[in-house]
């Protein structure tokens, strides 16, 4: 397929033409990152995660970036630097992805033979990271590419690579190189379009807590038999104490958690039920219009247990169990103070009695984006040209939480979310995948940014 900037914006067909030329080499270059496991999780070999460092880094000389080197930290994964400089009187751009990916999960969910060996089917890049976030990576080297390493903005690259594991050092990263990440915009591709073929820009983001919950009823095991009907067992217990934690119809029933409103788009019941896979027969939680819910209302789920697994069972009372919990935050939140709430609507609630020992965890931040002036307006249009349809306002119902850490370090920059997944990509899920030819128009559409920002009249 011959990608076009189209009648909107026939001025932009160089770079179309260029990114068309590139997008094989950019294909591979998806297909090396996704087959190197870069899991920053703890358990995971770090080596890979920096032979994935490495591998960015050769990807961003091959894009004509110049002063490419890792960044270190210590007790850090590395992060990778690369720069082309502003030409006089030109702003900066610096554009951030990531390299770490999520685990696999399971080999028996996966429809591919390894979610680490990308694989093609009708249109889409099947793998580990195909979509979050190595796409991004990719979306920047078809900038890079599409304007011959000489863009009229002064560009730098950064891939960080902890963000799966909460971009626990990112801050530290920001203080320890500030200068070297100093720019007038910031374009975080970390995000997505709202549906395949539609380009859209993720105006706000959902803040997280969570904490760890244990209740125990018995100072040890004991017999089922003997001692049930008048001694609780704790799985039980644990149970009634997380059904507290929403009302008959499922809204969040911690106290003072803060709501907003949602452009509702056009998502239907059905549409979502398709997108999440939701089983037949199973009910939509929850009141008020579907984006509202997932973008800008708190949401708790229980992540893990620790309980005895089914093949362990015996004939006993279990006596303690442990469950992480975890609380979404709509933007305008306060993460300590709904931290605190949590905590103490888990020890107000314990049944019978039963004792209640809750450890806080981490804290992210809600965040709402300043989605006026002269970047977002060239991303519009860019994104516009590269498409063919206008551009929507998403917000996105996870957290990314350093987003606050680069505004307080960058005050004055304006900050976009882009990217390229879309509503089949399944981050962090079986079967994640990547669109092509939205690939292809997302690094169309950031070359053409690039350029409107150095001209807006363009």
């Amino acid at each position: 397929m011959v990608l076009r900037a189209g009648s909107l914006a026939p001025m932009h067909d160089d770079l179309a033409d260029a990114i068309d030329s590139h997008f094989p080499a950019m294909c591979a270059a998806l297909e090396e990152l996704v087959r190197i496991p870069s899991v920053s999780a703890p358990g995971y070999d770090p080596d890979e995660v920096r032979r994935s460092a490495r591998a960015t880094a050769e990807l961003l000389r091959r894009g004509g970036a110049r002063d490419v080197r890792l960044l270190e930290l210590p007790g850090a994964h590395p992060a990778v630097f690369g720069e082309i400089p502003a030409p006089p009187g030109a702003p900066t751009v610096l554009l951030y992805a990531h390299h770490d990916v999520q685990p696999p999960g399971p080999a028996s969910e996966w429809d591919i033979r390894d979610a680490f060996e990308p694989a093609m089917r009708d249109g889409r890049m099947y793998g580990r990271g195909t979509s979050d976030d190595k796409a991004g990576i990719v979306v920047h080297l078809g900038a890079l590419l599409a304007h011959q390493s000489a863009p009229p903005v002064g560009v730098k690259v950064f891939v960080e690579g902890e963000e799966e594991i909460g971009s626990a050092h990112l801050e530290d990263f920001l203080v320890r190189f500030h200068e070297l990440l100093a720019a007038d915009v910031i374009v975080i591709a970390d995000s997505g379009n709202w549906r395949t073929g539609q380009p859209s820009l993720t105006t706000s983001l959902r803040g997280l807590v969570d904490c760890i919950v244990e209740v125990r009823t018995l100072e040890h095991a004991v017999h089922s038999g003997m001692f049930g009907g008048a001694v609780p067992d704790a799985v039980i217990a644990m149970a009634r104490l997380l059904a507290t934690l929403h009302d008959d119809a499922g809204n969040v029933a911690v106290t003072g958690r803060i709501t907003g409103p949602a452009d509702p788009l056009d998502l239907t019941e059905a549409g979502l039920r398709d997108m999440a896979g939701v089983v037949d027969g199973v009910q939509l939680i929850g009141e008020g219009p579907l984006t509202e819910r997932m973008w800008t209302k708190p949401a708790i789920s229980v992540l893990a247990m620790d309980v005895p697994p089914v093949a362990e069972a015996i004939n006993q009372l279990v006596p303690a169990v442990r469950a992480k919990v975890s609380m979404r935050l709509a933007p305008g939140d306060d993460p300590r103070a709904a931290q605190d709430a949590l905590v103490a609507h888990l020890e107000a609630h314990a049944p019978w009695g039963a004792r209640v020992t809750v450890t806080r965890g981490s804290q992210g931040a809600p965040f709402a984006l300043d989605t006026t002036g002269a970047a977002y307006d060239a991303f519009r249009r860019a994104f516009e040209a590269a498409w063919g349809v206008a551009t929507v306002d998403i917000g996105v119902g996870g957290s990314i939480p350093f987003v606050a850490a680069f505004s307080e370090q960058y005050p004055n920059a304006a900050i976009l979310l882009t990217g390229v997944a879309d509503d089949k990509s399944r981050p962090h899920g079986p079967n994640e995948s990547q669109d092509l030819d939205d690939l292809r128009r997302g690094a169309l559409a950031e070359a053409i940014a690039l350029r409107l920002l150095a001209d807006p009249e363009n």
